[in-house]
């Protein structure tokens, strides 16, 4: 019915329709934090209950597409759509979306909270939030206060103090709390300081920097990383015109410092944004961790502009930091035709980085897509995907490009991806509008690319759009991927469950 060729070897459908009586407002994957997939969350809406509560719904599905909980629950009138996440109590974390920002006026308005589902009792209730006061006091929060309060008490504040005492407060995995505060001036902030509580809310211990910053010499601290041993960082320092950078890393269970080491060898830009990576629609997941290290890609900035990567690999056992760039030119530019020194292309276009995937042994993959944007009299439109392989030295090892359709009034041909077999290997999918041979008719191809120790495979998959259905692909768990067929004027809203053929 909906021109779907079957080339899969095994099928399982769900209908979301039927799974709730409110209206369908959206799905997405759940993963835990080794992120595997955990299964999916489906959100129902049933409107306004009155003028200052909304009734929602949800339904939690395992990585089988097999219903296990759902239940209702009420909101404020703010908050417009949901997506979930887990956490590292296993618990689903349904965080505010999409907003009524017309509502957002009102006088007793509130922000919107994040939602809590404990999946072993099916019950649901908003987050707790907690906040540390500059007087010591560690309250929780249930109700959070009106946005027309918490402008005039900070507006007070800053009468008064000539600054605004800023703070942070959540939970961790090994148990208590960690907090981060800082006073906040307007054109500068300083007495910096990340705070250690037990589960009692008692303060083991403070680790403080930037104690007497201004607008010309200050320190901030961007955290990479953070187990229940160890938090790394990297501390910069600014004088003026004047950067340097070092490796921070503080010990979790009594906040002495461990490491101190200066980083060098990239420009400060470079450095300061290594932990971005920005694309077209969002920013990118760019580092991983493995037992022995932590590996972050970002952009080379020399001195300022976009020239490629850097690559920063960190050692957890010895703390040294291992820097590497590769450059569109020369390292890309002989295996990409007209590439140009800040990631132009041909006729306008430029490489938008997509995705990145991080191996065991430092090696990298980058995924691009060629991205035209759009003009005064132009659409925006994307054609080729480009993947570079590097190998454990941040080294040119091959570079593949999917020639692709041109595609317009689109940002992006490229849909997700998923690392197979324990992290080693990787699987990317992205869509083609072509031509068939036969029929001379256009129609949408889904294709599968692995990375199997190295060596890629692609697997061609038509999937089409007929009678006003939709077919739109999800990520789904290994060795699989999630069809949703969709028709808002028939009601018709199903899921499929297809296994790869790789």
């Amino acid at each position: 019915m909906l021109g779907l060729i079957q080339t899969f070897s095994y099928s399982q459908t769900q209908d979301l329709a039927s799974l709730a009586s409110g209206k369908n407002i959206g799905m997405n994957a759940l993963f835990d934090t080794k992120d595997n997939l955990y299964g999916y969350v489906s959100l129902y809406s049933y409107g306004n209950k009155d003028k200052k509560t909304q009734k929602f719904e949800y339904v939690i599905l395992d990585k089988n597409l097999n219903p296990v909980a759902n239940k209702e629950f009420e909101a404020g009138p703010l908050v417009s759509n949901y997506v979930g996440y887990v956490d590292f109590k296993g618990q689903i974390i349904l965080r505010p979306s999409d907003y009524h920002y017309i509502q957002a006026f009102a006088k007793d308005v509130t922000a919107p909270v994040s939602m809590v589902i404990d999946p072993k009792t099916n019950t649901v209730k908003p987050k707790v939030y907690y906040d540390y006061q500059e007087d010591g006091q560690f309250k929780e929060i249930t109700q959070p206060k009106s946005f027309k309060e918490e402008r005039k008490e900070n507006r007070a504040e800053k009468k008064e103090k000539g600054y605004n005492y800023v703070s942070a407060v959540g939970e961790i995995k090994e148990g208590g709390y960690l907090a981060t505060e800082y006073n906040d001036y307007g054109r500068y902030i300083n007495k910096n300081s990340l705070i250690k509580f037990d589960e009692n809310k008692k303060e083991i211990w403070r680790y403080s920097y930037n104690t007497n910053g201004d607008k010309k010499v200050f320190s901030d601290l961007t955290v990479l990383e953070r187990d229940e041993n160890r938090l790394y960082g990297i501390l910069r320092k600014v004088n003026d015109d004047d950067k340097t950078f070092s490796l921070l890393v503080i010990d979790m269970k009594t906040g002495k410092e461990l490491s101190n080491k200066p980083i060098t060898g990239l420009s400060p830009d470079t450095i300061y944004n290594i932990d971005v990576l920005n694309s077209g629609n969002g920013r990118i997941d760019n580092d991983k961790t493995f037992d022995d290290k932590i590996v972050l890609l970002g952009r080379n900035y020399v001195p300022k502009s976009d020239r490629g990567f850097a690559r920063l690999m960190l050692d957890k056992n010895n703390y040294n930091v291992d820097l590497k760039t590769l450059n569109y030119k020369p390292d890309l530019s002989n295996h990409i035709p007209k590439l140009s020194a800040d990631g132009g292309v041909e006729n306008g276009y430029y490489l938008q980085t997509k995705d990145v995937y991080f191996m065991s042994d430092g090696s990298v993959g980058i995924l691009s897509e060629k991205f035209k944007p759009a003009g005064q009299y132009n659409a925006p439109k994307t054609t080729d995907l480009v993947y570079v392989n590097t190998d454990k030295d941040f080294k040119v090892k091959e570079v593949q490009v999917f020639e692709k359709e041109k595609s317009k009034w689109v940002n992006s041909d490229y849909l997700f991806s998923q690392y197979l077999n324990d992290g080693k290997d990787v699987v990317f999918f992205f869509r083609d509008y072509q031509k068939d041979q036969v029929t001379k008719e256009k129609k949408w191809n889904l294709f599968i690319n692995t990375i199997i120790d190295g060596k890629f495979k692609q697997e061609v998959v038509p999937i089409s759009e007929k009678d006003n259905y939709s077919v739109t692909p999800y990520v789904a768990k290994e060795g699989y991927i999630l069809l949703r067929e969709y028709n808002e004027k028939e009601k018709f809203n199903k899921i499929r469950l297809e296994r790869l053929n790789y």
